[in-house]
């Protein structure tokens, strides 16, 4: 049964979460603790630590992680290089599990073996990260209180499995959240949908979300431990030729950061020159306004990854992230289709 409804959660959404959206939710995952170079993870800067409670006076059932980010460029690679420095991770995650309320741990290394993050990064990484995903497993277990959730995110192309040992690793974690989001981004100058579901007829670039999800079954993942990603914000190329809608176009430009879903619904879609399009193949939406392109994830689209996340019997969808959308709107659409 498909029915895990996951978002992320910066500091900064602090003061915005509505009670009602934690009803709708499974798991609610807090971006980011830091992990430093001495391979300890910090916590100091994250204020919403403090109301897990509060969170779960809403919503019982509600489980919480915290998401581990990078608190300097060197600290992922470096810190899965050595034995020692894999227990130290080890170890500080399970010591925050311990101190906080919180479920368990969501690692978001962006990406193993791969500088292009503008972090450091070794050929040595892929190996280095199975078994620091060992480490980590190991220590969690060791809580025997209660059973401690061990989750990662994984970019959503075949990149990410060049660079990992899917199927090693998949034994490690509960789930995997790919990140089926930015298939098209700042490296692309052709536009097209950031986060659509299947591929559409004469895209060169030949990703989705059914083909990302596909790739790591196929690497080894069980379909039962995969979260197919929701994007709540947009990219958006400029210049772009007023032929075939602005879809498909080779621009001088490059798929850079657009409004939030918050914004697209007050200010973009069918607004101000902005015409909304439906690519029925894709399942996806996208903006033109005859010079700008704007791809999106919308009710519609939210709907369709839904069906098909229950329709393959994969874990559920998860979205990035909840402050990009104050209408409920998206979360709402996940919440429905899957619960």
């Amino acid at each position: 049964m498909s029915n895990i409804v996951v978002n992320y959660i910066f500091n900064r959404d602090k003061s915005s979460v509505r009670p009602g959206d934690l009803s709708k939710l499974t798991h609610l995952n807090i971006a980011f603790g830091k992990l430093q170079n001495d391979c300890n993870i910090t916590v100091d800067h994250l204020s919403l630590i403090s109301d897990i409670a509060f969170f779960k006076s809403h919503n019982p059932n509600l489980k919480v992680l915290l998401s581990i980010g990078s608190g300097a460029p060197e600290a992922f690679s470096n810190g899965a290089s050595t034995k020692e420095n894999r227990k130290k991770i080890a170890q500080s995650c399970a010591s925050l599990l311990s101190k906080y309320d919180l479920d368990g741990i969501d690692y978001d290394w962006e990406y193993p073996c791969c500088p292009s993050n503008g972090i450091a990064s070794s050929p040595n990484d892929k190996e280095n990260f199975t078994e620091l995903c060992r480490e980590i497993r190991t220590a969690l277990d060791k809580i025997t209180s209660k059973h401690c959730l061990f989750t990662i995110a994984a970019g959503g192309d075949a990149f990410y499995l060049d660079f990992t040992e899917m199927d090693k690793v998949q034994q490690y974690l509960d789930y995997v959240f790919v990140m089926t989001y930015d298939l098209r981004c700042g490296f692309h100058s052709l536009t097209g949908h950031h986060t659509n579901l299947y591929r559409s007829t004469g895209d060169l670039f030949r990703t989705s979300c059914k083909d990302a999800l596909t790739l790591f079954n196929k690497a080894g993942v069980p379909m039962e431990k995969l979260v197919l990603g929701v994007a709540l914000y947009s990219r958006q190329w400029l210049d772009v030729p007023a032929t075939n809608n602005g879809f498909l176009q080779l621009v001088s430009t490059h798929g850079g950061y657009g409004p939030n879903y918050t914004k697209l619904k007050s200010d973009f879609i069918d607004k101000n020159g902005y015409v909304r399009y439906w690519d029925d193949e894709a399942k996806a939406p996208y903006l033109f306004n005859g010079n700008n392109f704007i791809t999106y994830d919308d009710p519609q689209s939210v709907a369709a990854k839904c069906d098909y996340a229950k329709e393959i019997n994969c874990a559920g969808a998860f979205a990035w992230e909840y402050g990009c959308d104050t209408t409920g709107e998206l979360l709402d659409a996940m919440y429905q289709n899957l619960k």
